[in-house]
């Protein structure tokens, strides 16, 4: 018997095991379907989002961790994060009342800055854990006419991304591998600031996807997390079948993410990515987002365009032009192949199941 690798299921086989569940209920207008972040139900006047999401990162912030990754499958619905419900598992024999108490209390905190209600849950303490685990439930509502979706990239649209990556790869890396990257000649300061990337420039997408979708008609938004920025825009692609041309020297990597990935062999295209955005829209309301955003002091830059689907998913890298790469594990998880602490290996997006 072999076993499956850590890190995302192949897009093909979840695929298959996805299109087994046939969803009879007409009011779900998005499903699970690769590639997509959320689910959709039309609630008559408008339409409830739902994702979830569990980080099993071992961090004081896991709490906040988990609010952001599942608000940000809200957000590129055009939505807006309203309701969370948070499945708390805690360790057997390390956990006391204090460490419960600190634990909600930062995630009644995170969900008051954020402007959500925690509505309900569920918390044990369980064994066979070295760490707690919160597993996240995240709705949202928006207009039916502001739907966003993974899949509605249009040809001839700009591809808009936000921010770097691999931000949060990097973030990892610096708080996980440390002294490894000390004695690899990694500078202190460029550790330090990858250990700050969660804050600044920040996890949450929420704010350039409000911006975005209030100023254009934003036809398709993604949030990149396990494969990175490469395997996101396969997923964008596939979701609305069609092709991409990207320019590689616009893809924008963090400098300190490139040098954490330099020296552990990674591929920062390949590097668990969230905090980055990537949109599809006209070319002419791209320059307005990309203005509005740098106004706001986000970074946002136009890295190719949407191509008709016979022309596949290409890679321009000066004059040379290829495949844009594909990774069915993220490039972090060699990594940790031995264990460690991290968010949770997670299948390609399927609506509501990142």
């Amino acid at each position: 018997m072999s076993f499956l690798p850590v890190g995302k299921l192949p897009a093909r086989t979840l695929q298959a095991l996805l299109e087994r569940l046939a969803v009879k209920d007409p009011r779900v207008v998005v499903g699970p379907r690769v590639g997509e972040d959320a689910a959709v139900i039309d609630m008559g006047d408008r339409y409830l989002v739902a994702t979830s999401d569990p980080i099993t990162f071992a961090t004081d912030d896991v709490a906040w961790y988990a609010l952001q990754v599942n608000a940000n499958d809200i957000a590129v619905r055009g939505a807006r994060p309203r309701w969370f419900l948070a499945t708390i598992l805690l360790p057997e024999g390390r956990t006391s009342d204090g460490d419960v108490t600190a634990l909600f209390a930062r995630l009644h905190e995170a969900c008051e800055d954020m402007e959500v209600a925690l509505v309900g849950g569920h918390t044990e303490i369980t064994y066979g854990l070295d760490r707690p685990i919160v597993a996240g439930t995240m709705l949202g509502e928006v207009a039916k006419d502001k739907l966003v979706t993974t899949g509605g990239a249009q040809v001839g649209d700009a591809v808009v991304m936000t921010k770097g990556v691999p931000l949060e790869g990097a973030a990892i890396i610096a708080r996980e591998k440390e002294a490894e990257l000390r004695a690899r000649g990694v500078a202190a300061s460029v550790i330090r600031k990858a250990k700050g990337f969660l804050r600044t420039p920040g996890l949450s997408v929420l704010p350039e996807a409000e911006i975005a979708c209030e100023l254009a008609s934003v036809h398709a938004m993604h949030d990149p997390t396990e494969g990175g920025i490469a395997t996101a825009l396969h997923e964008m692609a596939d979701a609305g079948g069609v092709g991409l041309r990207i320019d590689r020297d616009r893809i924008m990597t963090l400098p300190e993410g490139r040098i954490l990935c330099d020296a552990f062999g990674l591929d920062p295209l390949g590097t668990i990515a969230s905090g980055a955005l990537l949109m599809t829209l006209s070319p002419a309301e791209a320059g307005a987002v990309i203005h509005a955003l740098a106004r706001e002091s986000i970074d946002c830059h136009f890295i190719g365009q949407v191509v008709p689907r016979e022309q596949g998913c290409t890679l321009v890298d000066g004059a040379r032009q290829q495949l844009l790469p594909i990774f069915h594990q993220d490039e972090i998880t060699r990594l940790f192949a031995l264990g460690g602490a991290r968010r949770a290996p997670q299948a390609p997006h399927a609506a509501g199941a990142e």
